[in-house]
């Protein structure tokens, strides 16, 4: 919810109280630029680390990094101010979202997989909606700052809270690993015969030796532009199209809530149906939800848009995951998603340096719209080639 606070209102704040919509688009990137940076360095550092000191140290940092984000935010006076708050929010999301996912895949059966990653997934973006919708409303109601601080300090005193007296550090070894076939080996062997299992051999052989591993980490960067766009340039073009700040938090929360409520349901279909059929439908529905934003305006429409794009996101991102935890051996779970979530977070800067350079160059934000659409259908074809996790293997 901390990181919901900041999606509807910090880009409309950009436009009207810095203005920076009147001198560059670039630098209203420059705030996810920061985030993705440090979520993605985040993400696979915790990986990597909680393998060796284990969940619970990892997550209490990340909360502990998370209490400069509002403060810095309340005291800025300058866009500066603002990308190093969320420079302390990437570093947050990073160490303590990753491993939410890592200690839940430490303790779930492996035909549970989808269904832990979608629960686990859903609760993180219901949040995020309704921390959308409540700071549209706390901001008609006070200074759009100070509705920031208050919301963020309290979703980080509470998380941090939580951790400290309700989390328990879970074995390292998933006792409940039930031989997922030779493929839950092929890691470890792989990096072994690499030379060792160095963090190195371990981004090499997640990154690009594994081609299915390589499949699932360019589309979890590409899906990344979605929400960048969601998050970016979508409340702008709302705002300039005419919709008031509660109407664009109901619009972006449409999108939120169907994307979080779905995981529920589509987690648990992929450890029915397999990973592959929800990861390959689910890019092309986000895509199509996306580029019809162009075709139509009005409330109704885009709040259909949002939907559309909501369903999509909810069938792909979970079973990017859980699919990944799939193809990893237990030992080493950790690394694989932290990893994956690297290249996954890592979208959200090179979507925001994308948007901005396309915005310049065409003078238009909806550029960006059309490149998100082209985007989103390559990587699902790229999908279709490589990514081979067995589609019609029931995996409960």
């Amino acid at each position: 919810m901390a990181a919901g606070s900041v999606r509807t209102v910090l880009p409309v704040i950009a436009e009207s109280e810095y203005h920076l919509m009147n001198n560059s688009l670039v630098l209203i990137t420059a705030l996810v630029v920061a985030f993705g940076l440090f979520k993605a360095l985040s993400n696979i550092i915790a990986g990597l680390v909680s393998d060796t000191i284990g969940r619970k140290k990892v997550l209490l940092t990340g909360w502990i990094l998370g209490i400069p984000a509002p403060v810095i935010l309340l005291f800025s006076d300058s866009w500066s101010g603002v990308v190093i708050c969320l420079i302390f929010l990437g570093i947050n999301q990073g160490l303590t979202w990753s491993m939410t996912q890592s200690a839940k895949m430490d303790i779930v059966q492996h035909n549970r997989r989808g269904q832990a990653m979608g629960l686990n997934e859903f609760s993180g973006y219901l949040g995020v909606a309704v921390a959308g919708v409540a700071t549209a409303y706390m901001a008609e109601l006070f200074e759009p700052r100070f509705s920031l601080f208050l919301f963020m300090l309290l979703m980080v005193m509470l998380g941090l809270v939580l951790a400290m007296t309700t989390i328990h550090d879970v074995t390292l070894i998933d006792k409940f690993e039930n031989g997922a076939g030779e493929s839950s080996n092929q890691l470890t062997k792989a990096v072994g015969n690499a030379g060792g299992q160095t963090m190195l051999a371990k981004i090499y052989y997640v990154s690009w030796h594994n081609k299915s591993l390589m499949a699932l980490c360019q589309a979890g960067l590409v899906e990344k532009f979605v929400d960048s766009l969601i998050w970016i340039f979508y409340p702008i073009y709302l705002f300039q199209n005419g919709l008031t700040l509660p109407e664009i938090g109901w619009v972006v929360g449409c999108y939120g809530v169907v994307w979080g409520g779905g995981q529920l349901f589509s987690g648990w279909i992929s450890d029915h149906v397999g990973r592959w059929l929800p990861i390959v439908s689910g890019m092309f529905i986000c895509a199509f939800g996306v580029i019809l934003n162009l075709f139509n305006d009005g409330l109704v429409w885009w709040s259909m848009c949002s939907v559309i794009t909501g369903g999509g996101m909810a069938l792909l991102y979970p079973n990017l995951s859980a699919a990944v935890a799939d193809l990893a051996s237990s030992e080493m779970r950790s690394s694989a998603l932290g990893i994956y979530r690297f290249w996954r977070d890592l979208g959200y800067m090179i979507a925001a340096i994308l948007f901005g350079l396309t915005a310049v160059i065409f003078n238009d934000i909806t550029s960006s719209f059309v490149l998100v659409f082209a985007a989103m259908c390559l990587s699902a074809l790229i999908l279709i080639i490589y990514l081979d996790v067995a589609p019609n293997r029931r995996l409960a």
